[in-house]
């Protein structure tokens, strides 16, 4: 019976992958001038639809809302009882159907065409009413559906989520969209965080454990242990960085050193730790440590100790 399953979802997939890869043949002229119109569009993006593709709909106005697109969802079978009152003069309106058939489609098209404004179909039959009626059409006809009886909207409504990722990365492209951009739009969450959480913020949130050359071997283990970073910095009279002394140290001095009570943070330390700027990202901190395989790094503007931060504070705000 596993076997059989895997098959079935391997089979899926193929059809899948299928329609997929047969939008290529349908990136032309009308879909080209379409994303131009989406873009110079003077009013919102209004994406309407039914059944499954309404759902589709409602996907692509996430995406183009939280990358630049100002974008509305409508249902189309809403709209003719009341819903249609958001579009303004301005709007460009996107349809969705399958079919391009469907009664709820084709009193929508004939609203929109009432109201003056410009209408986009993506549909799976390019001589539907949909179509027909359309100034330009984005085609995501497929072979078949995925489903075993070819009935269930599986490969159609891909080839629809798809084609609206098309679109909205090409408005994003077009609107010079980049990642500080993105971060005002996803302020919360990992993401957000990702995008703008810097190692300042995190420092700030920590104690910031420091010791002098010439501080004993006692009140830097005391130190360490005090703060819970694994480490302090070793900072000169200025609070200028000159070294790192790690749990690590700590044990390597240990079995290194048969007497140790004459011991000073000068004798131990690392002189050339890794530093990294407050203004720097939290995510770039992260890449840095992996790299040097620390688990711990000191927050420095120049040579100014401003503290430091754990790869477990990296976890606990979810960049890790």
């Amino acid at each position: 019976m596993t076997n059989s399953i895997q098959s079935i979802a391997n089979k899926t997939l193929q059809i899948e992958l299928e329609a997929i890869n047969g939008l290529s043949n349908f990136i032309d002229q009308s879909f080209e001038e379409a994303v131009h119109a989406i873009h110079n569009s003077k009013g919102r993006f209004i994406v309407s639809g039914i059944g499954k593709s309404a759902i589709i709909a409602q996907k692509i106005v996430a995406t183009c809302n939280s990358t630049g697109t100002p974008s509305i969802f409508l249902h189309a079978a809403e709209a003719i009882h009341g819903d249609s009152g958001m579009i303004t003069p301005d709007d460009l309106i996107l349809i969705i159907s399958k079919s391009g058939e469907s009664p709820e489609i084709k009193n929508l098209v004939d609203l929109v065409n009432h109201f003056g404004n410009t209408l986009i179909g993506m549909v799976g039959n390019t001589d539907s009413y949909l179509a027909k009626q359309s100034k330009w059409v984005l085609n995501t006809t497929v072979e078949k559906e995925a489903c075993v009886n070819n009935l269930a909207p599986t490969s159609s409504t891909t080839a629809q989520m798809v084609m609206g990722d098309l679109i909205a990365v090409c408005l994003m492209e077009l609107n010079n969209f980049n990642a500080n951009d993105f971060a005002k739009y996803h302020p919360g969450g990992n993401l957000g965080k990702r995008l703008t959480l810097t190692v300042g913020q995190m420092a700030n949130n920590n104690p910031k454990p420091s010791v002098l050359n010439a501080t004993s071997l006692k009140e830097v283990i005391h130190t360490i242990s005090k703060n819970r970073l694994g480490a302090t910095a070793v900072v000169d009279d200025q609070n200028n960085v000159v070294g790192i002394i790690t749990d690590g140290d700590i044990r390597r001095m240990l079995e290194e050193h048969t007497s140790i009570q004459a011991l000073k943070a000068i004798d131990i330390l690392h002189k050339t730790p890794i530093t990294i700027a407050s203004n720097e990202l939290a995510v770039n901190a992260l890449a840095l440590m992996q790299e040097k395989d620390i688990s711990q790094i000191i927050v420095a503007d120049g040579t100014k100790y401003i503290g430091m931060i754990h790869m477990h504070d990296l976890m606990r705000e979810g960049i890790l």
